[in-house]
């Protein structure tokens, strides 16, 4: 049996809809605008709908009555995806949109959006670091971002194709060509190192994963990765030096061990959508007014002084980032660990930053 620690609450930035009997057949219809301190419509557009974690993201969307209006885009099948998705009976309404043949297909799903994810480009396979995803997904990063300046430049923005180290710096620039960057309205979607931090000390601890709150800052690959495990909520969960070695290592490594287990056949979908959709959510309810919405995401930030982007606590409003928190009191080993992720941070960022001045 799990022990429960006092409840931290993590889990009410994922409520895809509101509680239900599991002892009766009451399923969450007619919900939606009985939700939150607000009626507004959100609209919320998945570029890359089709794929691995497109399609269980948007499944996750379209039972959530904190969005509206639900439009998926991908080169081809999205119509098939939206009219599969349009059966649930919940009362958000889904369109799709192909890109294949549909040159009017950006333009017609973007306009209007409120917030757009973007989960596009090829996933990771054996072998392969983010690094290696670099040639492919940053060219469909600048495109589809482009796209979002011309027809939704106010959208909130939330980037999960790798390497997002990279890849939200290549969307900050793309919005400065085009006059209308806004650097609390782009995110790099960190959300699943907190969701796996949470997960691996609730299994290591014996406690309920709902009832763990484990900070996670720094960017989103390998060493740059940093579980503050010093301000885990709640307090007074200790671990040994070795659990704690190990643990930092799993955290950091958890997106080679699903590769791995996939044998090829894919890189963390499943688990990525959900942590997408939880960010995304978050996003809804700033919208709609909701007070005292706390994310953590790789974002512009003068945090760390030689760093034009990074990954910390954030206060979310209606605008976006309504406050950076930092990083708050951290231990030597992890000011260390910062450090130690100074140089690889700056080579992404870089590395981002003059591929699209290259192909401007």
């Amino acid at each position: 049996m799990r022990r429960s620690a006092p409840s931290v609450n993590r889990l009410a930035a994922f409520q895809p809809f509101p509680t239900f009997a599991r002892g009766n057949d009451e399923w969450p219809r007619g919900h939606a605008r009985n939700y939150g301190s607000s009626d507004t419509c959100v609209q919320v557009t998945v570029l890359g709908a089709s794929g691995g974690i497109g399609q269980p993201l948007s499944l996750l969307l379209k039972l959530s009555p904190l969005v509206s209006k639900l439009h998926l885009v991908d080169i081809k099948h999205t119509l098939g995806v939206a009219a599969d998705l349009s059966h649930i009976d919940t009362t958000s309404t889904v369109k799709g949109f192909t890109t294949e043949k549909d040159e009017k297909a950006l333009e017609q799903s973007l306009t209007g959006s409120h917030i757009v994810i973007i989960p596009a480009g090829v996933p990771r396979k054996p072998g392969m670091s983010r690094d290696d995803l670099f040639n492919i997904n940053a060219s469909v990063v600048r495109d589809l971002v482009t796209a979002c300046a011309c027809f939704c430049p106010k959208a909130l923005i939330g980037v999960i194709s790798n390497p997002i180290n990279s890849t939200v710096p290549i969307a900050a620039e793309v919005m400065k060509l085009s006059n209308v960057y806004d650097p609390k309205k782009i995110f790099g979607i960190t959300s699943l190192d907190l969701v796996r931090s949470n997960t691996f000390v609730a299994e290591l601890k014996n406690l309920d994963p709902a009832d763990i709150e484990v900070p996670v800052i720094g960017g989103h690959a390998g060493k740059t990765i940093i579980p503050v495990l010093s301000q885990i909520k709640p307090s007074g969960i200790c671990f040994t030096d070795d659990e704690a070695a190990k643990l930092i290592h799993r955290i950091q490594e958890a997106g080679t061990e699903v590769v791995k287990a996939k044998a090829g056949t894919g890189s963390a979908t499943l688990s990525m959508a959900y942590a997408a959709a939880r960010f995304t959510f978050s996003l809804c309810k700033a919208l709609k007014g909701e007070p005292n919405i706390y994310e953590w995401a790789y974002v512009a930030s003068n945090i760390v002084d030689c760093l034009s982007h990074f990954s910390s606590k954030l206060l979310i409003g209606k605008d976006g980032v309504a406050e950076n928190l930092g990083n708050g009191d951290l231990t030597k080993k992890e000011q260390e660990m910062v450090n130690n992720a100074l140089e690889d941070l700056q080579k992404s960022i870089e590395k981002g930053v003059e591929f699209v001045k290259k192909s401007a």
